[in-house]
């Protein structure tokens, strides 16, 4: 099951224009900075923007292509979409408003009823809530309630816009856990969250001033992003640990100092810049140092992205100049440093 999608939208003096992009199965993050085309390229695919060219089919069906005048509009199409404020029905009680899409499918209100309170249960709103308006609740609960709504009547095609935005950091876990385990066949996850990108997605869609500039898996894109944005933001290095005050220990044992304090689960996030590399250990106090093996270096113009093996499996971004004087080749053993006010702590 496949969404293809080739065509312009234009709204006000903007435009979206995609030559031409299939979205496959599972997760695909839709990345790209402020104001590239992310949330119309979702609203495209649920048919609350028209094409003005082009053709979008949805699991082989035809849903827009105003050449031969097809247009099926959002409430018959098969797909869910959670959007940044929620959209929730204020008339509606919670339940109610999950309720919604299954009753639109014909299930019966008890049964609707019965299957909205479960998946409630499943994005952690307690049955408490459930006889509550939208304007009672805070904005992550609206948030998980938006997302309980979407997922209940098991879309082919999940679309979900910044969905983990307003939610506490359990909600987060849970959220992720969810939309990774999605029945919807595609799920379409408009991001700028880069824990979400390496925790959630299977392929990149990179979008720069209304256009594609890169597409493929994510280390496809990440060796060729495209666009300045997308190698910054790709240059996020993404590390599970377990938070205990100012120290995160990773999964290889190694401890990282932090400059903010929490405990639990968590993700360090950096980028690829802050880390320095030496060929011998460097002096002086840094807490944040370890040795690792360079599996490659990528040189693009003055600019030279080292991988590294090791502890931590991360990406480091120095000046040509530098890897040249650190004679820098595959298989050499390195020392890495960080700066524990380079690292954010993501819950």
């Amino acid at each position: 099951m496949t969404v293809r999608f080739e065509g312009r939208v234009t709204r006000g003096g903007w435009t979206l224009d995609v030559d031409g992009l299939d979205i496959g199965e599972g997760v695909t993050a839709v990345v790209g900075a402020n104001g590239t085309g992310k949330t119309t390229l979702g609203r495209a695919v649920a048919g609350l923007e028209r094409l003005e060219r082009g053709r979008l089919e949805i699991s082989g069906n035809v849903v827009d292509d105003p050449a031969s005048g097809v247009f099926v509009p959002a409430h018959l199409r098969t797909v869910g979409m959670v959007f940044q404020d929620h959209r929730l029905f204020g008339h509606l009680r919670v339940i109610d408003n999950v309720a919604f899409g299954l009753r639109r499918a014909g299930i019966e209100r008890a049964a609707a009823r019965r299957q909205a309170g479960e998946m409630l249960e499943r994005v952690g709103v307690d049955s408490e809530t459930w006889s509550k308006r939208p304007a009672a609740l805070s904005g992550g609960q609206r948030q998980r309630v938006a997302v309980a709504r979407a997922l209940a009547p098991e879309p082919d095609v999940l679309i979900v816009d910044e969905p983990l935005a307003s939610v506490d950091a359990a909600g987060r876990a849970r959220l992720r856990s969810l939309l990774r385990d999605a029945p919807a066949s595609q799920v379409l996850l408009i991001t700028h969250d880069p824990v979400d990108v390496a925790t959630l997605a299977r392929r990149l869609v990179v979008l720069d001033a209304g256009t594609v500039a890169s597409r493929g898996s994510v280390a496809e894109v990440t060796a060729s992003p495209g666009c300045e944005w997308a190698a910054t933001f790709l240059g996020a290095n993404v590390v599970p640990g377990q938070a205990h005050r100012t120290s995160v220990t990773t999964g290889s044992g190694l401890v990282l100092t932090v400059a903010s304090e929490a405990d639990g689960p968590v993700y360090v996030t950096f980028p690829a810049h802050a880390v320095t590399l030496h060929r011998d250990r460097p002096a002086g106090s840094a807490r944040n140092t370890w040795q690792a093996e360079l599996e490659r270096v990528d040189v693009d113009g003055e600019r030279a992205r080292v991988h590294l093996a090791g502890p931590l499996a991360v990406r480091a971004d120095i000046t040509r100049r530098s890897a040249d004087e650190l004679e820098l080749r595959p298989g050499l053993t390195v020392w890495a440093s960080l700066k524990a006010t380079e690292l954010t702590v993501v819950t």
